[in-house]
């Protein structure tokens, strides 16, 4: 739950970055994403710095924020399973900028020794379970026609990021095509470019004392969890269930004024009345029950990386005719 591989993700190289553009500005050719120097001398420690460190602030700033976002995975996933996918992201998409190259030099005609550096294609491939697994929440709307969502600001960051250099369209393709190659699990890529557990348990033990932090003593104490740690989760979840609920109470609110809000009532009976004793008392009979739909075992398996227990799960995904964002939004709230 402290996330400490985004923590180091997001302080490690940031700091590096700065320290080569104040300091130690003689040794950032070390760390360049130099093509040619890979291609023709085969200096392979250049694509793993090239392809590590950002030489541009701006680049710094915009991956770190999106780091910072993208952390809910980790959370979501545990530490072990995230850094295999930075891992198998960042091996796919080295892979994919050398061929998009080749490429673009055999189509266009266009040449291309070196490429933006930095942790970029991991950044890129995070795109694709951001948006694939995480539900969208309209927040408000600008103008009347454009909604503003809770996932607007990281699409905001991910453009700016792309538009920063130019080449760097050929970093955020390889990435999302290793994203979408990792998440899809093509080729059983998840299970062959995975992090062991032995080192898991290495990083674990080292950089969990060096990220973790000390409980603040000023916060009010909320929940019942037995230790420190499962207090603070507690009350991080308590505050991200008050957020979710301000973000679907105004989307009520503006689906009312648009005369569409949706009925809850018809969509989730059995959730709503699963815990009432009076709801046995007024169940439609076997004969007016309409079959159940089918659902999908891959939206139930995400509903159940959430955190939800397999029956809300089913019961969620066939009230909502197997609308996923529907059906996580109905379990946020209850």
């Amino acid at each position: 739950d402290k996330a400490p591989l985004s923590k180091s993700l997001l302080l490690v190289p940031s700091a590096i970055s700065i320290l080569l553009t104040l300091l130690f500005q003689h040794h950032q050719k070390f760390f360049a994403y130099n093509l040619q120097a890979i291609k023709e001398d085969f200096q392979i420690w250049r694509l793993v710095c090239g392809r590590t460190i950002c030489l541009d602030l701006k680049d710094t700033f915009c991956s770190s924020l999106l780091i910072y976002n993208f952390r809910i995975f980790e959370r979501r996933y545990g530490s072990r399973k995230f850094s295999s996918f930075l891992l198998g992201a960042w091996m796919l998409s080295a892979l994919f900028d050398l061929l998009l190259v080749e490429i673009a030099q055999y189509i266009f005609g266009i040449t291309i020794n070196s490429l933006p550096s930095g942790f970029l294609g991991p950044v890129f491939a995070l795109f694709v379970p951001f948006y694939s697994s995480i539900p969208r929440v309209q927040v408000t709307q600008v103008l009347g026609h454009f909604s503003i969502t809770n996932k607007t600001l990281v699409y905001i960051l991910g453009l700016q990021l792309l538009t920063s250099g130019s080449y760097i369209w050929i970093l955020a393709l390889s990435g999302l095509v290793s994203g979408i190659c990792y998440n899809s699990s093509i080729l059983k890529v998840h299970r062959i470019l995975c992090v062991p557990s032995w080192v898991a348990k290495i990083f674990s033990w080292t950089l969990e004392p060096i990220f973790s932090s000390a409980e603040p003593t000023n916060e009010v104490q909320v929940g019942m969890g037995a230790t420190v740690d499962i207090q603070r989760q507690q009350r991080m979840e308590l505050l991200d269930r008050q957020i979710m609920m301000s973000q679907v109470a105004q989307m009520r609110r503006q689906r009312q004024q648009q005369g569409g809000m949706i009925n809850w009532n018809r969509l989730f009976p059995p959730l709503r009345h699963r815990h009432n004793a009076n709801y046995q008392d007024h169940r439609p009979s076997e004969q007016d029950t309409p079959p159940p739909t089918e659902v999908s075992e891959e939206q139930v398996a995400r509903l159940m990386e959430m955190g939800f227990s397999r029956g809300d799960a089913l019961e969620a995904l066939r009230a909502s005719n197997n609308d996923l964002n529907v059906a996580t939004n109905f379990l946020l709230q209850h």
